[in-house]
């Protein structure tokens, strides 16, 4: 038996919610300093009620190999990663019109 998206109705294979959550996402990717002159990079705006945000925390910890953390619906990383970010995100799904590099 084939498993059915309860979402959208579609096939699990052929589900498109996935893609369709991560389009309709306006991102902000910031550099903040944090104490001693450290500095962050900060994404904020992905919806944590329909994407988790540590999973996509931890690919971006692991695809840019720097620390961070997920916390109140935020991700830091730690040092000036927002290009790496940017293109990551973008394969991971989300539009590049609805990313904003601060």
């Amino acid at each position: 038996m084939v498993e059915i998206c309860p979402t959208c109705g579609l096939p699990a294979n052929l589900c498109v919610c996935k893609t369709i959550e991560y389009e309709q996402q306006r991102v902000k990717i910031k550099l903040e300093t944090k104490k001693w002159n450290k500095t962050m990079t900060v994404i904020e705006g992905l919806d944590s009620s329909s994407i988790d945000i540590e999973e996509v925390a931890s690919i971006l910890k692991t695809k840019c190999a720097c620390g961070g953390a997920a916390k109140n619906g935020v991700i830091m990383l730690q040092g000036d990663q927002r290009d790496k970010v940017q293109k990551i995100l973008v394969d991971l799904g989300v539009s590049p019109e609805n990313l904003e590099v601060i």
